[in-house]
């Protein structure tokens, strides 16, 4: 599965990528905004990639067919999980680094990143990419097969640094289960930084700056 992807450059030969993945039902232009609101110029020229999820039959909202990352088949996010579905994700979004790579980003200058289902497979893939990324930020999202991570984990990327952030009024992600993801990541060693703010669903210009700083400190100039 190759995903489409939409990508935005901010200068000639990008010496750094951002990769970003969409959440439930949108598409890879919903965070395009975002890349314009983010000052980078310290960092040097910088790739965003935005790729899109396949359409696919979402349980939860009755099975109607909506780009997805994986099938959501319940309220209970970790009780009933699409394992098969974020497998297959992680595997396209295996082709989307190695492409950035082969264009001549190398692993340490790639940053993945995502909101809600983008959120939870930035950390899945992420943790589990056998080179070094420069880190891995997660928006109003959790880990998923946590149970797993301990044994997946790849140890090019048991130092990344994480950047975790949720709304404390989200009622589709509850800020319970984003903690429980952070603290799951600190009992493994990560260098987890933690953001929430009085928000539901969503993200506020706070956190933009947040992550913003966040990003000028891993991705520091290359030499």
């Amino acid at each position: 599965m190759s995903l489409r992807t939409i990508e935005l450059e901010t200068g000639a030969n990008p010496r750094a990528s951002i990769v970003l993945m969409h959440g439930l039902g949108a598409d890879g232009s919903d965070f395009v905004p975002i890349a314009h609101e983010l000052k980078l110029a310290p960092v040097g020229p910088v790739r965003f990639v935005f790729p899109n999820a396949p359409v696919i039959p979402v349980t939860i909202n009755g099975g109607h067919a909506m780009p997805a990352w994986y099938d959501i088949l319940g309220i209970d996010l970790a009780r009933r999980e699409d394992e098969a579905g974020l497998r297959r994700s992680q595997a396209a979004i295996e082709e989307v680094l190695a492409r950035e790579v082969s264009r001549g980003i190398p692993a340490h200058r790639i940053v993945l990143a995502g909101f809600s289902q983008g959120c939870a497979m930035a950390l899945m893939t992420g943790l589990r990419h056998a080179q070094r990324l420069a880190g891995i930020a997660g928006l109003s999202g959790y880990l998923p097969l946590a149970g797993t991570t301990g044994a997946e984990r790849h140890a090019a990327n048991a130092d990344t640094p994480v950047f975790l952030a949720h709304g404390q009024m989200d009622d589709v992600v509850v800020i319970s289960r984003a903690t429980q993801s952070r603290d799951a990541l600190q009992a493994l060693g990560y260098d987890v930084q933690w953001h929430d703010y009085p928000m539901p669903h969503s993200v506020c210009l706070e956190e933009i700056a947040d992550l913003n700083h966040w990003l000028l400190r891993v991705l520091q100039p290359a030499a």
